[in-house]
Formats: C-alpha cells, sequence, structure tokens
C-alpha cells in the first residue's frame, strides 16, 4: 500500500518501499487546465529534492516540475507522451516518474493528504 506525500510546489510522491510515484496533484491539474506536454527527464536521471525534473505545458501556463524527492528514474510514463490528458482525467492514477529514493528521510519535510488539503484550503 502506497503512502503519499506532498509538495507545496503541487507535485506527489506515492512511496511504496523504496520506490516512489511522482506526479501532480489534482489541485495542479484543475490549475492548469488541458494539459497538451509533459516534459520528462530520461530512464536513469537523477532526481534531486526540490529541483526541476521536466515540465507540464497547458493551454494557458507552462509549469516546472519540482521533484519532492531524490532519487534515480527508473521509469517514465511513456502513455504521457502521446496523451498528456491523462493528467487531467486522473492525475493521482497517472504518475510522471517512478524513482528509487536515495534519502527516504527527506518525506518528512512534505504533506500528508490532511495538511496538504489545508494547504490549498489557504490558497
Amino acid at each position: 500500500m502506497s503512502k503519499i506525500y506532498y509538495a507545496e510546489s503541487h507535485e506527489y510522491v506515492a512511496v511504496d518501499g523504496n520506490i516512489g510515484h511522482v506526479g501532480i496533484s489534482d489541485y495542479a491539474q484543475k490549475a492548469l487546465g488541458n494539459i497538451v506536454y509533459v516534459d520528462m527527464p530520461e530512464q536513469g536521471d537523477d532526481v534531486a529534492a526540490g529541483e526541476e525534473f521536466g515540465a507540464v505545458e497547458s493551454v494557458k501556463a507552462a509549469e516546472d516540475l519540482m521533484s519532492p524527492v531524490s532519487g534515480a528514474v527508473l521509469n517514465i510514463n511513456e502513455a504521457l507522451i502521446d496523451n498528456p490528458r491523462l493528467l487531467n482525467e486522473d492525475p493521482m492514477g497517472n504518475w510522471i516518474i517512478e524513482v528509487e529514493l536515495t534519502d527516504p528521510a527527506e518525506l518528512d519535510s512534505l504533506m500528508d493528504e490532511k495538511a496538504y488539503a489545508e494547504y490549498c484550503a489557504g490558497l
């Protein structure tokens, strides 16, 4: 069973053991509108917590993707290349990258679902 953590930049990481699936929150996809392109790193790349790892473009905005955790990219969600709208349809079910965590202690600085909901309510 995955435990989900959120960053203030509206990315989430669903963690199961030492593997995390990183994507954007429902709040983020609603704010962006119709997503038309997803820029992702390559398999084997490293990502660092709080650093850019790609971008999401919609008809009204482009936003950098910030990694909530550090790790090595094991896989990218190739379905998003041909159909980036999957992020609008089910952002929590369509992760962007799968990473092997290098520092699980970083999760302590992220929000759980309740704290993230409160954070979004205050925006």
